[in-house]
């Protein structure tokens, strides 16, 4: 069966004030999150240690949510 509503989120995430940005989109925001605390979730922010969400976005298409993001 398939689901009539699915979320799909863009977020942000910094490490400080002032500091780097990163810009991504996941179907599964609290997972994401949670891989992003644990170094998990991409080499660019286990770099710069980006772990602060400051910012999302919900979208019921993920054509819609890539299109925002980029």
């Amino acid at each position: 069966m398939k689901r009539a509503y699915h979320n799909y989120w863009v977020y942000i995430l910094t490490n400080k004030p002032k500091g780097s940005l990163y810009i991504g989109v996941t179907g599964g925001l609290d997972d994401r999150m949670e891989r992003h605390i644990n170094n998990e979730g991409s080499k660019f922010t286990s770099k710069y240690n980006l772990k602060i969400l400051v910012y999302y976005e919900e979208y019921q298409f993920i054509e819609d949510a890539i299109k925002r993001e980029k």
